[in-house]
């Protein structure tokens, strides 16, 4: 996820590219997108497990980290004036009491940014260094699922 054209906001899309050209898998599907909210739904539907790869920024955080996250590890809002002010834990519930068939297992890779508000097309010096790690760390995650 992401928008590539606000810096560091675009590593997610980049993590996603380098995935498919590094990814010889069928059973795997990587989507690119810059939508939100409600939007992601339709991303999500139909799959087994999903894994979401965005930039985050957090208090105190360092640019360049990398987290793995649960949707769980996301407030719902609880004032929502528009469609597109849903946040993903909002849109995901949505989703179940709607009856979509949406994914069990959903992991997040969250890539801590220093810039989303610059219009650029070049990370930052710590995110260009996490999209590579990312990449690798998801690599690794679905060699061990493949396995297990």
């Amino acid at each position: 996820m992401g928008n590539p054209l606000l810096t560091d906001d675009g590593a997610g899309l980049c993590v996603a590219a380098k995935l498919k050209e590094r990814l010889n898998r069928p059973d795997v599907a990587v989507l690119e997108t810059a939508a939100a909210g409600l939007a992601l739904l339709d991303f999500l539907s139909g799959y087994d497990q999903a894994i979401i790869i965005d930039v985050i920024q957090t208090v105190g955080g360092k640019p360049g980290d990398i987290y793995k996250l649960t949707p769980e590890a996301f407030d719902t809002a609880e004032h929502v004036t528009s469609p597109h002010g849903i946040d993903f834990r909002t849109a995901l519930e949505l989703g179940n009491r709607l009856g979509l068939n949406l994914p069990q297992k959903i992991t997040i890779y969250a890539i801590e940014a220093a810039d989303v508000s610059t219009f650029g097309e070049e990370f930052t010096a710590p995110v260009r260094k996490a999209v590579s790690a990312c990449v690798n760390m998801i690599l690794q995650e679905l060699q061990k699922d493949s396995s297990e």
